[in-house]
């Protein structure tokens, strides 16, 4: 007997049941020691940050992730999966400085580095209960038991062995470049940091500035022996010059030094009322200057070295102006520039210059360089040599003494430029707009991002872009465009990791230098630093945090001196690409398990971790071993609200995942999440959605379930003894339709597609529910020793049993309870769980492709008949006398001659005439439908006989209503 099953279920109850008898019989722990030994199969669990709630999306990575290793560990591999827990970087320390109230680097100094650091261990565990209990509630099964943890010093310690590692191959380095700063939180970002905050509404001024020609300036053509001058004396002598340039960063004005032309573009000399306009030919319409007499026409090349006049001079403004010296040390660890501090000038001017960046598809051809502010003006300030001035700070507000902005912050200092600007004599300022572009914005504080040329700690990443790059075609991507597309277009244009970070919270940078000789040591692991000699402030119990690892010094090797740590921490992303060997201590310890968990044969997060997570894996594996730590990857989409609109805590429309948990259960979750969409799309999430998939899909697998469990204890079926049946059309086409569907998932879920699996899933169970147990239903209230109720009872035990193992992958609860009833119950050596059953395998000699084309045909045909007479308004109970059918050929004619029976009463018609490929006439004594290249006609006229039956039907149909009213 199988326990009874009610057909009214509480999904979210069961599954509490549930996970209570996991854990009680340790199901999780078996489903590895059962395939001990066996081939290993690896997932990478991506870190997550537990110092905020758990969202929707980060079920969707769970859920995932959680899937394939399932299906795996079904097929016989070991599958361990060890968790882990980001704990380091910007996250963790903003959200200590909002609960502390601080707004900055300066709050954190003076309240002391140890006490903020210890609220930050404390805040990186503040949801660890929370997550570990969604974690569990969705059932994704994970070992956090030994999850390894970024701020532990074994972690940090393998840490410091990798950039050891790097350092001695000449892969780190200091040098001074334009590096993205956020000047809220003071510190630089990583290119993929970048990529993570963009916006495309950033809204900023668009505003054309005019330089003024200075007046002795002279421009030498360069193409020709032609040679112009240009004086007060000559053909600007009534009128002044302007060069007119376009920017939407006005804030970087006052550290202009340069201007920059295209030297094989035309540019027109404008004349206007009472000035001179200089730009780009091909922009005249796009600024609006195209109906103005344009005097004389330069290359650029002309225009290289004419001299203009500075919107501001530094040097009055108490901004120092200086020029570099760059020089290469000798050991190669600082590529860095120098500066020279230039005299003050009262007539200070700048030149024009050449590059091959200025565009002609916007702005006027002409760009202004502040070599403190963009990458390419910095690569020109140091090759055309140029002045330096640096006007903002660290915190992005201006400096020096400029009388309307000093002090302001950087986007508070745009209109009062611009409002100084245009009040010069003669104005400045040519025109002003505003324009709605994309901006990098800080991925976590939202801070608008500064491009600033500081000193920063690089990887040579670009050294090894070859390899980086072969490396991504060993890997498979899911969906594949990601591969050439998203991520290898990132490696294609890479550029060196910024992987310094001038904050407190992180692992150390590993790196000491001598104020003496100014020599520098990377330390590559505990034991190397304890062998330094002299070394002091080393203090056990060890905490390799700051400021504790600041006060560890030691005597310099090359001239004795005092070596002392650089004060930054390392990105955060350098921690999370480091687990698969830091979570095993590598190479201190536990060298066989890091050996076999690398490559890691499957990961999965979401489309932004293209520039996160996965390259930093990428980056670090192939930096370290020459190889991709990786295999397989699942890349998900994000997740969207009902609307489209991203979720977000503003917008009020964030989806809290245990509403849904609560209400619907876990199954209807993950099923929705995995066959909603492919796993690559952006999706839309509702609730709604979620209670359709609960209807559509998981109460008719469970009506099922729960009608053969009913009808199975009445008769005493028992599936032991049940032999060998004699099956019919029905039995053979529904178990041809679950071989094939076993061969199909499995094959999906091989390739790493869950959702082509599920869908495929989706589809028998409406066929089993809709075609085989409504078309079987008599066969079941027929006598106790009839041969073809055994058949049906056999064979839908069977596929309900395939059907459990099939899911248990996908919707781990339902599977569960459904296999440990049909199974468990009635076999006492059966194992005593799905996840410890083997995944099916399909009996390809039960699968008729004939009889399954021949039912799909008959069942469109049905559906097609059913059509027909609801277009005439005639109830299915009533029966006709006729039906006629065009098929498209005689092999369909053939096919469907088999099953004409079914049609027969599906339609509920006396006879079906087939015709092949001919039309069926819709004449006044037939109602038909369509669809396709199929038609089929009911012949509507009632005869007193098919009348009265019809009426017979009725009254049987109102009887056994009365009936099961009466209970």
């Amino acid at each position: 007997m199988f326990r009874p099953v009610s057909s009214k279920v509480n999904f979210p109850q069961l599954e509490k049941n549930l996970l209570s008898f996991w854990k009680e019989h340790q199901i999780f722990e078996k489903s590895l020691e059962t395939r001990f030994g066996a081939t290993q199969f690896t997932l990478y669990e991506g870190p997550p940050t537990a110092n905020g709630s758990p969202g929707i999306h980060h079920v969707l990575s769970r859920v995932f992730k959680d899937v394939i290793p399932r299906y795996k560990t079904m097929k016989g591999y070991y599958a361990p999966r060890k968790g882990g827990w980001d704990t380091h970087g910007l996250p963790v320390e903003l959200e200590v400085e909002k609960m502390l109230g601080f707004t900055g680097k300066a709050q954190i100094e003076e309240y002391g580095v140890a006490k903020f650091n210890a609220h930050c261990r404390e805040s990186v565990f503040g949801y660890l209960k929370e997550w570990e209990a969604m974690t569990e509630r969705i059932g994704f099964w994970l070992d956090l038991e030994h999850a390894y943890r970024t701020l532990e010093d074994s972690y940090i310690e393998s840490c410091w062995w990798a950039l050891k590692q790097l350092w001695d191959k000449g892969l780190i380095y200091q040098g001074y470049k334009v590096t993205p700063h956020c000047p809220r939180c003071g510190t630089s970002l990583s290119s993929h940091e970048v990529a993570l905050g963009y916006r495309d509404d950033a809204e900023d001024p668009s505003v054309y500035i005019k330089f003024k020609l200075d007046s002795k300036s002279l421009v030498r053509s360069e193409i020709s022996d032609r040679q112009l001058v240009f004086k007060l004396g000559g053909l600007f002598s009534h009128k002044p010059a302007f060069f007119l340039a376009w920017t939407t960063t006005p804030w970087t004005l006052p550290g202009n030094t340069a201007l920059a032309v295209a030297p094989d573009a035309e540019y027109a000399v404008v004349e206007l009322e009472n000035e001179h306009l200089i730009l780009a030919k091909a922009l005249l319409e796009y600024v609006g200057l195209s109906s103005y007499k344009v005097v004389e026409t330069l290359k650029g090349s002309e225009l290289v070295n004419a001299t203009y006049q500075p919107l501001f001079n530094p040097h009055k403004n108490g901004v120092e102006r200086r020029r570099p010296q760059t020089y290469i040390s000798s050991d190669v660890t600082r590529i860095t520039t120098a500066f020279e501090v230039q005299e003050s000038k009262e007539d200070l001017v700048y030149r024009v210059i050449a590059t091959d960046f200025v565009s002609m598809e916007e702005g006027t051809g002409i760009v202004h360089i502040a070599p403190a502010f963009g990458e390419v003006d910095f690569e020109a300030f140091k090759s055309e040599e140029l002045d330096f001035v640096q006007p903002v700070d660290l915190d992005g507000k201006m400096t020096g003494t400029y009388p309307r902005f000093a002090g302001k912050f950087v986007k508070e200092a745009d209109p009062l430029i611009l409002e100084d600007l245009k009040e010069r004599e003669p104005s400045l300022l040519y025109r002003s707009e505003r324009i709605v572009h994309t901006y990098p914005f800080c991925w976590r504080c939202e801070t608008p991002l500064l491009y600033y040329a500081k000193r920063t700690w690089y990887i040579r990443t670009s050294l090894k872009k070859e390899a980086l790059i072969s490396g991504n075609a060993e890997i498979n991507w899911y969906p594949e465009h990601i591969k050439y597309g998203r991520f290898g277009n990132w490696l294609e244009n890479n550029v060196d990791w910024a992987f310094s970070r001038e904050r407190y919270w992180g692992t150390p940078l590993n790196i000491w230098s001598c104020s003496n000789c100014s020599s520098y040591e990377c330390v590559g692991s505990l034991a190397d630093l304890k062998a330094k000699p002299n070394l002091e402030g080393l203090v056990e119990p060890l905490d390799l945090h700051r400021p504790f690892v600041d006060d560890i010094t030691f005597a310099c090797s090359k001239c004795g001196g005092r070596m002392k740590r650089q004060t930054e921490v390392i990105d955060c992303w350098f921690d999370s690409g480091a687990m698969p060997f830091a979570q095993w201590h590598y190479p201190f310890e536990n060298e066989d398990a890091f050996n076999r968990s690398f490559s890691a044969d499957y990961i999965s997060e979401a489309v932004d971790q293209t520039r996160g997570w996965f390259y930093s894996l990428h980056a670090i594996s192939t930096l370290l071993f020459d190889r991709p730590c990786f295999k397989n990857v699942i890349c998900l989409g994000h997740i969207l609200d009902a609307e489209g609109e991203k979720m977000s805590k503003a917008r009020g429309n964030v989806v809290d995942p245990w509403s849904v948990l609560d209400s619907y259960g876990a199954d209807a979750l993950r099923w929705y999440l995995f066959t909603a969409a492919p796993a690559g799309n952006v999706r839309r999430f509702s609730s709604d959605a979620v209670a359709e998939v609960l209807r559509n899909f998981l109460l008719t697998l469970w009506n099922i379930y729960s009608f053969f469990v009913i009808y199975a204890n009445i008769d005493c079926f028992d599936p032991k003894s049940a032999g060998t049946p004699l099956l019919s059309d029905l039995d053979r086409w529904i178990l041809s339709r679950l071989n094939q569907l076993v061969a199909d998932v499995d094959e999906a879920l091989s390739n790493y597609d869950p959702t082509s699996a599920g869908r495929k899933v989706e589809t028998f169970v409406d066929e089993l529910s809709n075609w085989y147990v409504r078309r079987s239903r008599r066969r079941f209230w027929k006598s106790q020793s009839d041969a073809d109720k055994l058949a049906a009872y056999t064979t839908l035990y069977g596929c309900l049993v395939t059907l459990s193992k099939l899911l248990a992958p996908f919707t781990p609860f339902v599977a569960e309870e459904m296999y440990r009833n049909l199974v468990c119950s009635v076999d006492s050596k059966a194992v005593e769980s799905v996840h410890l059953a083997d995944f099916p395998v399909p009996d390809r000699t039960q699968i008729d492709a004939e009889l399954v084309e021949a039912t799909r045909l008959a069942m469109t045909v049905c559906s097609l008949g059913r059509a027909a007479r609801a277009k005439a308004g005639i109830k299915v109970r009533q029966p006709l006398s006729r039906a006629l059918v065009k098929v498209r050929s005689a092999g369909e004619k053939k096919a469907l001659q088999r099953l004409t029976y079914q049609i027969l009463d599906e339609v509920n018609v006396k006879e079906v005439e087939f015709r092949e490929g001919e039309e069926v006439s819709d004449d006044p004594g037939y109602a038909s439908a369509a669809e396709g290249d199929y038609w089929v006609a009911v012949a509507t006229e009632l005869s007193p006989e098919l009348e009265a039956e019809g009426i017979a039907r009725e009254v049987v149909r109102r009887l056994q209503t009365m009936r099961r009213s009466a209970g």
